[in-house]
């Protein structure tokens, strides 16, 4: 009835529901599958096929949402009737965009129709830790309604906050559960301490290149934004102190492990450095460690080695469990953090315990640990066959880390000179979306230098791409 075959493989085709979704489409058009013809169940289809639950679900609701599909409670999915109301709102046709930073926040999110997403900032579908998230629900299933029902507690589900608490604390971060706050994922975490510290006009300091998002945030809240350079090792300090010295900033804003987008880690003697500027200048120090899970090795924390006293501490789930788990979190002093959790009543209420409670059961659950590590394993893995590619290809690699999801490469060829937006603009003709450095400028500089998914940057079509157009 569906002809589908997938077909797998690190960045080597789309998505497997992506896959499965293009499969169904074809079946509908050649009329293969008639208005109310009945689909199989969704566990039916993942034996029938060779395919996970996650994957035949999230494929039968996106054909839902395009109208393509009608679900009904206990009669699962059928085709939909061509006069059905649903049908009548098709999806938007989709046309490369104008590449700026606001499509990268925003229309990106929204658009599923690109094949290669080497820009992305989030694992793969097939690398998520599907059991562990399905013992969850399955979990939460049995939570009674009542105890779920209400808003949660304004600092977040208080067991989270204990577990967060040890886990930190195992890392040498002496922390308590009410020092932690639990918040919408790192972003919705940054946004709430800008809010709490800083006020408009004031002056903060951010490293060059810097997450895409933080600098977004900083303008909205009307902050002059001065950039100091990361190096392989860390931040350039003696331009830290040059800047805190003539600027005097209020706070530095910085990512210790696997930075985004670099993918370097600081070194210990730069965290020392760090924290010393920090203390003799005053400033607030937001350190945002979402990928620490992801890094081979040890890497120093800032947090740790202060006591959490002038350090505002961000971490979240996004990287390891799923990037639709909202779930993060600030750790800061006792005072500060209910300061924050002030802001965050007041900008957007409580978090949602259902899906804190969900976090919550998949660290407990005993496989975590073992999903973590198979997820290092495979990113590392997947450094080593992208580097090679970059290597081929004359590309400049940032930094070798081996481990979290990004790559920070210069292209080569005639885009060298030209920058990476025109070439990025390119991409997206072809079904590649690559994230140029004007994302992660301060002044949004276009420059040479690209951001690389390594877990989606395998794909042969993006090396011929480079090619054909001059990049290599």
């Amino acid at each position: 009835m569906i002809d589908f075959q997938p077909v797998r493989g690190r960045g080597a085709a789309p998505t497997l529901v992506e896959q499965l979704v293009a499969a169904i489409l074809r079946a509908v058009e050649a009329q293969t599958l008639r208005p109310g013809m009945s689909l199989p169940s969704v566990r039916e289809f993942a034996r029938q096929y060779g395919v996970s639950t996650f994957t035949v679900a999230s494929a039968y609701s996106r054909l839902v949402s395009q109208g393509w599909l009608a679900a009904r409670p206990g009669a699962g999915y059928r085709v939909a009737s061509p006069d059905a109301p649903a049908r009548r709102a098709e999806p938007l046709s989709w046309e490369p965009p104008r590449l700026n930073a606001g499509w990268l926040l925003s229309d990106i999110f929204a658009d599923h129709s690109i094949p290669i997403k080497s820009g992305c900032g989030w694992l793969p579908g097939e690398w998520l830790n599907e059991e562990g998230l399905h013992m969850a629900l399955r979990h939460m299933g049995r939570v009674p309604a009542m105890r779920i029902a209400n808003y949660g507690h304004p600092y977040g589900y208080a067991p989270l906050r204990e577990t967060i608490a040890a886990s930190l604390s195992a890392q040498g971060m002496e922390v308590e559960a009410s020092q932690v706050l639990l918040t919408q994922g790192v972003t919705h975490g940054l946004d709430t301490v800008i809010r709490t510290l800083l006020r408009p006009g004031d002056t903060v300091v951010v490293e060059q290149p810097a997450y895409a998002n933080l600098l977004q945030l900083l303008r909205l809240a009307g902050l002059r934004v001065i950039a100091v350079p990361r190096t392989v090792d860390g931040l350039d300090c003696d331009a830290l102190e040059r800047v805190a010295a003539q600027h005097r900033p209020r706070a530095l804003f910085i990512n210790t492990a696997l930075q985004n987008p670099s993918g370097a880690s600081i070194t210990m003697a730069n965290a020392f450095r760090i924290m010393q500027a920090a203390e003799r200048h005053g400033l607030w120090v937001v350190e945002d460690d979402i990928s620490r899970e992801l890094a081979p090795g040890v890497t120093p924390m800032l947090a740790a080695l202060d006591g959490a006293r002038r350090v505002v501490y961000l971490g979240g789930y996004s990287k390891v469990i799923s990037p639709s788990v909202r779930v993060g979190y600030v750790v800061a002093h006792r005072d500060l953090v209910r300061d924050i959790a002030r802001t965050k009543m007041a900008v957007g209420l409580t978090t949602p315990e259902i899906m804190e409670r969900i976090v919550h059961q998949v660290i407990r659950e005993g496989r975590y640990r073992a999903h973590i590590a198979r997820t290092r394993e495979r990113l590392a893995q997947a450094h080593t066959e992208v580097a090679e590619q970059m290597r081929q290809h004359g590309f400049d690699i940032y930094g070798k880390p081996q481990g979290g999801l990004f790559l920070w490469a210069q292209v080569a060829g005639q885009w060298r000179e030209r920058g990476a937006n025109g070439l990025a603009e390119l991409a997206l003709k072809d079904g590649i979306w690559l994230a140029p450095g004007s994302y992660f400028d301060a002044d949004e500089a276009d420059t040479a230098w690209v951001r690389f998914n390594v877990a989606y940057s395998a794909a042969p079509a993006l090396w011929r791409f480079m090619r054909n157009a001059g990049a290599a």
